[in-house]
């Protein structure tokens, strides 16, 4: 089971705690009605204390978990703070050790608005980048000023710490989450549920600390770097290993080792990516794209891209194009 928790302060923002849970849970209902064998998810609220508590917008709350005695989990959310985030920095400030220790199991810790103070509090940001509520980033960048402050990302991310500066941008990172746990297929129908003009993915708009591979094959590296550069040409796996000096078997056992994918679904990846861009960006047809991500079957591509995400590349088009304000 997937177990993610939001701590509850009465100052949060509600929906900042509410979208996460609606988001994760719909993606958990998803795969689970696609594959009975899909990791269930559990979302907890947690507190100082258990039992009930009312936010300044006057929603009231029933938290089950106490701050200080939380399961092991995956995914830690701190929700937005309504104003000022210094009366619950005082609220949460002996809670702080326990917040490092969490972070030293290497469970993710997401941060939304102005909590990303929380985290600084807790030394947890220093010299790393982050960002907060575009109306504190003065006021934050003062107080702490061993932070690296991204004021042009709404979304940052170093090792297993995340901030995300809106309400909005956690529901970005949310569907990221899901496609981590549950895959695109799922996060695409999730995030085409709730936000059917299509929000900008989770690489494009976050600030990632270097390096982006969280292994340290220099030959699975090298593969991932030749599909890379060979996007746009018409490549087969079969080119990969030899040009690697490796054998094919010996390369697909390391490749998925490394990252968790085959080198035939990291190419997948790669070309589902750039296609996405290009149906968002440019007015090339089904066919040219095709033809740019070095495939010659244009009806291939569209049944492979409409694996990965749930629908044409027709109607992603429309669902982008969706977006744009006409107003004739």
């Amino acid at each position: 089971m997937f177990t993610v928790a939001a701590l509850v302060y009465p100052d949060a923002l509600a929906s900042s705690l509410t979208l996460p849970m609606e988001i994760l849970g719909a993606s958990s209902q998803t795969a689970l009605g696609a594959n009975r064998n899909a990791r269930p998810l559990s979302f907890l609220l947690a507190a100082e204390t258990v039992g009930t508590m009312t936010l300044a917008s006057g929603l009231t709350l029933h938290t089950t978990e106490s701050r200080d005695s939380l399961p092991p989990l995956d995914l830690l959310i701190l929700p937005a703070i309504w104003r000022t985030p210094l009366p619950t920095l005082r609220a949460c400030r002996d809670w702080l050790p326990e917040l490092r220790r969490i972070a030293a199991t290497g469970t993710r810790i997401c941060s939304v608005g102005t909590a990303s103070c929380i985290l600084a509090e807790a030394g947890l940001l220093t010299g790393r980048p982050a960002t907060t509520h575009w109306n504190w980033f003065e006021r934050f960048a003062k107080r702490y000023p061993d932070v690296n402050l991204k004021t042009r990302h709404l979304i940052t991310q170093s090792d297993n710490i995340y901030c995300v500066g809106s309400v909005n941008s956690i529901a970005d990172l949310c569907v990221h989450m899901a496609e981590d746990w549950y895959g695109s297929r799922i996060a695409r129908a999730v995030e085409h549920q709730f936000s059917p003009e299509i929000r900008r993915p989770f690489r494009a708009a976050a600030w990632q600390d270097p390096p982006r591979s969280s292994h340290h094959d220099e030959t699975v590296l090298q593969a991932q770097q030749w599909l890379q550069d060979r996007l746009h040409q018409p490549v087969t796996l079969q080119m990969l290993a030899p040009a690697l000096g490796v054998s094919g078997r010996t390369l697909h056992r390391r490749f998925q080792q490394a990252t968790g994918m085959t080198p035939q679904q990291y190419l997948n990846t790669l070309r589902n990516n750039s296609a996405r861009d290009l149906l968002r960006r440019s007015n090339l047809s089904i066919s040219e794209i095709a033809w740019q991500l070095g495939l010659q079957d244009a009806s291939h591509f569209s049944r492979l891209f409409r694996r990965l995400n749930g629908v044409s590349p027709g109607q992603y088009r429309a669902a982008v194009r969706g977006k744009l304000f006409d107003p004739g």
